[in-house]
């Protein structure tokens, strides 16, 4: 009896949140993310070469990447930084990934992460640099990083647990040494977030070795209490580290996806809080992360009431669920695409701030038809959510014009300066044939997060058309909106139009 309540209540949400979701507008304000990887290969990029061509060619694919999850309307990529102990971009403190050339330390003769960081802004896209946080890879792994391997190197900051190595939570001077590497990549490069990804103990401690660092630095907490803190120390000393340079710069992880057993639903004995130490909910509480990305590669009462759960508990922050689009394929479950339409239309009815999916090629290798249901719910533009918590405000453009050429409009404004200490000010572009622009709709979208004060955009003349053009600053704030229409007189729209 208790097993058939469950599945109806189960049912009975989803149903009415998807019939919830289809009635409501596509909103203007959501995330849509992807996780792409580069260990193994499996994203980006396909080759690993050392050859004079092999940084065009490693270049183009990742352009023909962004692309495709542009054509998407995703707006986030999440793009594997730190791998295994190792980086995709030069470093005084980690060698470079042999995922590029082949060969550990060695550069593929351009930097890949200031490079994506481009292209991704050139599409209006964020870029968060993800470091995977504590693992640092298996046996084999640290043999080829040879004297470069922090195990190598610093053996008191390493644990060996399971055929693989991991950085110890354990040891006070582990937090320091992550916060260093973020503090590296904030400092050097215009990302717009920090992705801390298994910022958590091994997936299964029995037997973890940590007995002597617990009995040195346990101060009278119990084991697992003494691990959370461990964990919750290198969150909170990254997002100090963060914001003490970057305010603007989005700090967020991705915690196992349940976080505890909930009353009427367990967690199977595989969450955030008690399988691997993640107080995650309370670093939303605590505003030291901006968003989670809690992983719920789940279905049915695995997935939907937990997803209510961490909204439930975001405390004004944002709650990203992290949706397996691998489960599609048959090796990971052959879920059916409908159970990725499910997740998407019930995760925005929950009132969460988008949705991330992994992982990239998935996505854009369309697997199993994925697109047409990512195509459906997602059919229009969305900005980023802003950083409302910051308090920050932005001046709208002024001195809009707008001029029929040849192929459509030219139009062009006034920039806006930033305010004190934040990068410039970037620009959202709308349209509506008409005499007025909804700015609400993200139907009305053109283009979104561009860097210039003039757009071309080409189109069929029509009688009337009006443009629209806000001012978004770093935290995603976007100002109030400018209008300028463009109408044709009886003699041009004779000579111009069809």
């Amino acid at each position: 009896m208790k097993k058939s309540v469950t599945i109806f209540f189960v049912l009975s949400f989803c149903l009415s949140c998807l019939s919830h979701a289809r009635n409501f507008a596509v909103p203007k304000h959501e995330y849509r993310a992807v996780w792409l990887t580069v260990i193994e290969n499996l994203d980006w990029p396909s080759e690993r070469s050392a050859a004079p061509f092999s940084e065009a060619m490693q270049k183009s694919e990742l352009r023909n990447i962004l692309d495709s999850l542009k054509a998407l309307n995703v707006n986030c990529v999440m793009l594997q930084t730190r791998v295994r102990g190792d980086l995709i971009y030069p470093s005084r403190l980690e060698p470079f990934s042999h995922l590029f050339t082949g060969t550990a330390g060695q550069s593929p003769g351009y930097d890949p992460l200031a490079f994506a960081i481009e292209e991704c802004h050139k599409r209006g896209m964020q870029l968060h640099a993800w470091v995977v946080t504590l693992p640092l890879g298996k046996d084999e792994h640290v043999a080829m990083l040879g004297e470069k391997a922090l195990p190598r190197r610093d053996r008191a900051l390493c644990t060996h647990y399971g055929g693989a190595w991991y950085m110890e939570p354990g040891n006070p001077a582990t937090s320091p040494y992550i916060t260093e590497i973020v503090r590296e990549i904030v400092s050097n490069y215009d990302i717009d977030g920090i992705h801390l990804d298994y910022v958590r103990y091994p997936d299964k401690t029995d037997g973890y070795p940590d007995s002597k660092l617990y009995r040195k630095y346990g101060g009278g907490l119990s084991l697992a209490q003494w691990r959370r803190s461990n964990i919750t120390r290198i969150v909170k000393d990254v997002h100090t580290c963060v914001k003490s340079i970057k305010p603007w710069v989005r700090v967020s992880c991705a915690p196992l996806g349940k976080y505890d057993s909930l009353t009427r639903y367990s967690s199977m004995g595989w969450d955030a809080l008690n399988t691997c130490y993640q107080e995650a909910q309370e670093w939303l509480k605590e505003g030291v992360m901006d968003i989670l990305f809690p992983m719920l590669y789940f279905k049915g009462n695995h997935f939907y009431p937990f997803v209510r759960d961490w909204q439930e508990n975001a405390f004004g922050r944002h709650v990203v669920p992290g949706v397996g689009i691998y489960r599609l394929l048959p090796e990971y479950g052959g879920w059916d695409k409908s159970e990725i339409s499910r997740q998407l239309f019930t995760s925005r009815a929950a009132g969460c701030a988008g949705t991330a999916v992994f992982r990239s090629s998935h996505l854009t290798g369309n697997a199993s038809g994925v697109c047409d249901v990512y195509s459906l719910v997602y059919r229009y533009p969305a900005l980023v959510p802003p950083m409302t918590w910051h308090g920050s405000s932005v001046e709208p453009p002024c001195g809009l014009a707008v001029e029929p050429v040849e192929h459509g409009y030219r139009i062009r404004w006034n920039g806006v300066e930033p305010a004190s200490g934040l990068p410039a000010v970037r620009y959202n572009v709308y349209v509506c044939y008409g005499d007025s622009v909804d700015t609400g709709d993200p139907k009305n979208l053109l283009s979104v997060m561009q860097d210039g004060t003039v757009y071309e955009w080409h189109c069929r003349k029509a009688p009337q058309v009006t443009f629209a053009v806000t001012a978004v600053d770093a935290y995603g704030v976007e100002s109030e909106p400018v209008e300028a229409c463009c109408s044709m007189n009886a003699l041009q729209r004779k000579l111009l139009l069809p």
